[in-house]
C-alpha cells in the first residue's frame, strides 16, 4: 500500500462496502493486516532503468483492462 500511495492510486474503501465485503466474507483487515481501507486502483506502469515512468494505465474502473497490444507495444517502445 505503500507504493499505491506514492503513485497516487490508492482509494478508501466506504464504511457500506466495507459492510458489504464482510457480507460476502471479504475482510480487507485481515486480508491487508491493516485498518487502513485502502485499496490500489488498479494500474500498469513501464518503469525505464533510470527510474522514469515511460509508460502508466490507470483506470477506477476495475472491468476496465489494459489491451495487451498495447501493454506490449509499450514495452517494446520503451527499449528502444
Amino acid at each position: 500500500m505503500n507504493a499505491a500511495l506514492q503513485f497516487g492510486i490508492a482509494f478508501k474503501v466506504a464504511d457500506e462496502i466495507i459492510e458489504k465485503y464482510k457480507s460476502y466474507d471479504i475482510d480487507l483487515e485481515a486480508s491487508s493486516g491493516k485498518e487502513h481501507h485502502l485499496l490500489p486502483v488498479p494500474s500498469v506502469f513501464i518503469l525505464g532503468t533510470d527510474g522514469i515512468i515511460s509508460f502508466e494505465y490507470v483506470n477506477p474502473n476495475y472491468k476496465i483492462r489494459l489491451d495487451p497490444d498495447v501493454l506490449l507495444a509499450a514495452a517494446i517502445a520503451g527499449l528502444k
